[in-house]
């Protein structure tokens, strides 16, 4: 009985062990789904630290669409690459059902290089909008302008990798829009042909080295801002006046220290006549001690400057009374 004991045992552990290594249920769809796996396979994943279910479920999704060239080394190596497995098996599958040319080393290039291969395939059958914000220009009249842009867009397969994404399209059809709006002689013209801006935008070939081909431009809205050049002119007239104030200040500061200049002047030169005054008694005292001057000759020089004052007053008054 000991005997028959040890072998079942043996033979329990092993089919636990077997079905904890090996995921039958998963072997089993794989089997009825005509996508034949080897067990040790299974086994070799389960050693790699990779879920069989991430390669096994995607391969017969694959299978069932029709995409007989698909391995299980590839979908391996590229889960490996830290690739998104799912999302390329997807992006197959969608593309054969529109006879999109796509094969898996560009999906799974297009997938490691960041690019989402899925929304790429799903773009090309189905173009997608993309909407820009608040694009500001200003008309040759002055007027601001402001306008917003739809960019009906289709993804090109073959440039995804390398290629320059939405950013590069938003800021080159806004560019685009500030020109053609630039061009413009007044803002009346633009409200009235909106058009002429995706005409002019869509004819300069934005999309070149882009991921994109530019179906259409459509101006969604536009509408009037700031008269740009009346507020222009308005500061250039302040920076002006400004100008001209400092200009008439230092004019100002310029009499202000000439007149001061003067008053010193007049100062220093009374200054001077006062000293001189105050030498005409030392020197009359000198002649009259030395004999060159004598009483008589004093009175005869007061009596000419008393003269000469009295016919100074006397034509003065004549001369406002000529005047009156």
């Amino acid at each position: 009985m000991e005997a028959l004991i040890v072998p079942a045992v043996i033979i329990i552990v092993l089919f636990i062990f077997f079905f904890q290594i090996i995921p039958t249920g998963l072997w089993i769809q794989a089997l009825t789904s005509d996508v034949p796996v080897n067990p040790l396979s299974l086994i070799g994943m389960r050693l790699r630290r990779i879920p069989p279910n991430r390669i096994i479920q995607p391969l017969i999704a694959a299978r069932k669409a029709g995409l007989s060239d698909l391995t299980q080394n590839q979908l391996e190596a590229h889960l490996m690459a830290r690739g998104d497995v799912d999302k390329v098996v997807s992006a197959l599958i969608e593309a054969k059902k529109a006879n999109i040319p796509l094969n898996f080393d560009q999906a799974s290039g297009i997938d490691l290089a960041g690019r989402d291969v899925l929304e790429g395939v799903r773009a090309f059958v189905k173009p997608k909008v993309i909407q820009t914000p608040m694009v500001q220009g200003v008309a040759q009249d002055g007027i601001q302008l402001l306008a917003t842009a739809r960019i009906t867009v289709r993804v090109k397969i073959d440039r995804l990798v390398g290629g320059a994404g939405e950013e590069t399209i938003i800021a080159r059809v806004g560019e685009g829009i500030v020109s053609s709006i630039g061009s413009a002689l007044t803002h009346n013209e633009v409200l009235e042909y909106p058009d002429k801006i995706s005409k002019t935008v869509l004819a300069k070939g934005l999309d070149a080295g882009t991921a994109f081909e530019i179906l259409s431009i459509d101006i969604s809205e536009v509408d009037v801002g700031k008269n740009i050049g009346a507020q222009l002119r308005t500061d250039q007239a302040e920076a002006d006046k400004r100008i001209a104030q400092a200009k008439a200040e230092e004019r100002r500061a310029m009499a202000v220290a000439l007149e001061q200049e003067n008053v010193a002047r007049v100062q220093e030169m009374r200054s001077k006549v006062v000293e001189a005054e105050a030498q005409v008694p030392l020197a009359l005292a000198e002649a009259f001690k030395n004999g060159k001057l004598g009483v008589m000759d004093y009175y005869n020089m007061q009596n000419l400057q008393a003269d000469t004052g009295m016919r100074g007053a006397i034509s003065e008054s004549a001369k406002r009374d000529s005047s009156k």
